[in-house]
């Protein structure tokens, strides 16, 4: 009886889970962003040279994902100082309204110079690449290597 139980819920649950996540992706069911929440992403993006939004704070990732783009981040050489980061968590406008200005599904969120960047499997994929340290050395976020100067030293 437990088992018939159990099977019933699962499969209850497996097509709840289709339902609303078709729902998700059809813009009917959308929420709409409000041109106030808009700008003020809009202004967040801009704030600094890299824009982090995630679960909880640097110093304190609420989820795996946003440990990683924290992680990512620093060992690129981002500066602190250089990095604004958002706490969805403490601002449920700003966890949908995020996902709705990007019209990326999930949080972490990257954006450089204004331009959004992906999520962490993104993130890490440019890490893994090198292409990240090549976009963050043309905006001059980190200092570019100059492989040159480092073989006319070796010489």
């Amino acid at each position: 009886m437990l088992r018939s139980f159990l099977q019933t819920s699962a499969s209850i649950l497996s097509v709840t889970r289709n339902v609303l996540s078709s729902n998700l992706r059809n813009p009917a069911f959308r929420r709409f962003l409000s041109q106030e929440a808009r700008a003020k992403i809009q202004a967040a993006v801009q704030q600094s040279p890299v824009v982090l939004f995630m679960k909880g704070n640097p110093q304190m990732p609420q989820c795996g994902f946003s440990r990683a783009a924290v992680q990512v981040l620093d060992i690129q050489g981002v500066p602190p100082e250089k990095l604004k980061t958002y706490d969805v968590l403490e601002d449920p406008e700003l966890r949908s309204g995020i996902k709705e200005f990007s019209d990326w599904p999930t949080v972490p969120q990257i954006y450089v110079n204004g331009e959004f960047v992906g999520g962490c499997d993104i993130l890490l994929g440019m890490h893994q690449s090198g292409e990240l340290e090549s976009l963050l050395e043309k905006h001059d976020i980190i200092p570019k290597i100059s492989t040159e100067s480092s073989s006319e030293r070796s010489s």
